[in-house]
């Protein structure tokens, strides 16, 4: 691991610990039973267990001639949010998690453990789930404000949600949360555009002719609409509820917890899966497993 690079992590945690701290404080202060579950409820949409899906619902989409660009929109968006969050800044930035930084805080630390104990397994700046749902929400609203559907502004309110559940779980810093709703936002402008360009090209070649809708052809039009706005409803509020039931139980002293205890005692919460094997029988979060591992070699 690159020492310099570490800084820059460590440098925002100390430019910004004030607002932080200030932003953790407010939130911490209307910790009740309700808005814990309503947090993890608003958090489910920021979650790989819904987004991934949507990922597949945006493919079937680009089938259809009338959803093409809703779909390919929301792919490029999710594509372009996913490469900057991951690929690019988390690696770059390598801000370690508030509960991992923060444990010698007591009222932090209380506001953890009151918000249930979550835990990730990665860096923490910017926020994915807040880049995921921003980027999601704002790629729908621009292509639903294109079609003057009032609808469109139910989906910032969406994001803005799971951006504030993220803050109030305590498993994000707010600057965290505001780094992903900025990065969220760009993925989502240039998903539009991008679909812009793509649309182009289907439309001057004999792509523009691939259409799943004649197979219902013997539908009438406006039937047509309903049944698709009832599937896609239908098969949102799956993937919501796939992504959200299992998300009730996270969190706590059931959680198998990253086994590092440097210079911090990590709450990351430790991959299980076969790619991730133990190392010296102990379990670790993907970054300390990554590092043991890397050190081996």
């Amino acid at each position: 691991m690159n020492p310099v690079l570490l800084t820059l992590g460590d440098s925002i945690d100390k430019i910004f610990y004030g607002f932080d701290m200030a932003i953790f404080e407010f939130f911490g202060s209307i910790q009740n039973t309700f808005f814990t579950y309503l947090a993890k409820f608003f958090t489910t949409f920021g979650d790989e267990a819904f987004t991934i899906p949507i990922v597949i619902l945006a493919v079937v989409l680009c089938f259809f001639k009338k959803t093409r660009k809703y779909g390919f929109t929301l792919l490029f968006a999710i594509a372009v949010g996913t490469i900057i969050t991951n690929v690019i800044v988390k690696p770059t930035v390598l801000r370690i998690r508030p509960y991992n930084t923060l444990q010698g805080v007591a009222d932090y630390w209380q506001w953890y453990v009151g918000a249930g104990a979550l835990s990730e397994g990665d860096y923490s700046f910017p926020s994915g789930h807040t880049t995921a749902a921003v980027e999601t929400a704002m790629a729908l609203f621009i292509c639903f404000r294109q079609d003057k559907k009032k609808i469109a502004w139910v989906f910032p309110v969406i994001a803005l949600c799971t951006a504030g559940s993220r803050i109030y779980l305590m498993v994000h810093y707010p600057t965290d949360v505001i780094g992903g709703i900025i990065v969220g936002t760009v993925a989502a402008v240039a998903g539009y555009f991008l679909m812009k360009a793509v649309m182009l090209l289907f439309d001057k070649t004999k792509l523009g002719n691939i259409d799943a809708g004649k197979l219902f052809s013997k539908m009438s039009e406006k039937s047509r609409g309903k049944v698709a706005a009832a599937v896609i409803c239908i098969a949102v509020l799956g993937i919501f509820l796939y992504a959200f039931i299992p998300s009730l139980s996270e969190g706590g002293e059931d959680t198998v917890r990253c086994a590092y205890n440097g210079e911090y005692d990590c709450y990351n919460a430790a991959r299980l899966e076969d790619d991730y094997p133990a190392i010296d029988g102990e379990r670790y979060c993907k970054i300390h497993w990554n590092q043991l591992n890397e050190a081996k070699k």
